[in-house]
């Protein structure tokens, strides 16, 4: 329903988003305006519409990217063991011990600002958490009964990944992606906040916030209050459908928390 929302609004809606209307700058949310207008008149619930597309757009892509590449990761240093596996796993700790948020502004910092910079920034310091819990579940795999029947029967590594690895992490692999996109989103709008992230033509869930700040003490609270508020949609959809999942999958586990 929220992505439906996202994309039908900006369709259905008579109103641009990035119109300037000094005439209707700075109103309290009323009718016209159930979330009030910025400072150059722009419609925030229209607005704020506008950046969630674009922060569930760049969520979802980072996410993808950033757990494509931990799965990689950590099904190589899985699979390979030893001391290929050592050594990959001291990268991820290296990587894991500088703050996200610092590590993101340097890549920004190194590229422009775009959307592609933002994608690239998330993915880039995100995919750690993934790539431990893949090597995880390989680790698991690698000592199951079928996974030594495979051996003794002449299937090579990359047979053994395709056929009995791949299938079983599958799952593991998309509530991933899933749990990630709140993450990529969180990100974005903090970076967009601190002027590193989308461009100020877009409309971002950060920026809005950005803008809205500086006329707080006009008592504009409107302005960075529903931008805000709009962070947490993704966060608490994403919450819901995850609990969903486990109760579905895990009807046993379900059960036992209920008694």
């Amino acid at each position: 329903m929220l992505g439906l929302a996202v994309l039908v609004v900006p369709l259905v809606a008579r109103l641009d988003q990035q119109l300037v209307d000094l005439g209707a700058a700075s109103l309290s949310p009323r009718l016209a305006h159930p979330f009030g207008t910025d400072e150059m008149g722009r419609d925030v619930l229209l607005r704020a519409v506008y950046g969630l597309r674009v922060s569930l757009l760049v969520g979802l892509v980072a996410a993808l990217v950033s757990v494509t590449i931990g799965t990689l990761v950590g099904l190589v240093s899985g699979a390979l063991g030893g001391i290929a596996d050592r050594i990959i796993m001291r990268v991820v700790d290296g990587v894991n011990s500088i703050p996200h948020l610092l590590l993101g502004i340097f890549i920004v910092a190194m590229i422009r600002p775009s959307v592609g910079a933002v994608i690239v920034s998330v993915a880039l310091t995100h995919w750690t958490t993934t790539a431990r819990i893949i090597r995880s579940e390989v680790l698991t795999l690698r000592s199951r009964s079928f996974v030594d029947a495979a051996i003794s029967g002449g299937s090579g590594r990359l047979r053994i990944v395709r056929r009995h690895f791949l299938p079983h992490l599958a799952p593991h692999v998309a509530l991933a992606a899933v749990l990630m996109m709140p993450h990529a989103i969180w990100h974005e709008t903090a970076l967009s906040f601190l002027g590193l992230g989308l461009p100020p033509h877009l409309a971002s869930l950060g920026n809005m916030i950005n803008d809205g700040a500086g006329s707080l003490l006009a008592g504009n609270w409107w302005a960075s209050l529903f931008p805000g508020l709009f962070i947490l949609l993704p966060t608490l959809a994403i919450s819901a459908l995850t609990q969903h999942w486990r109760d579905r999958t895990g009807p046993r586990r379900r059960s036992e928390l209920q008694l």
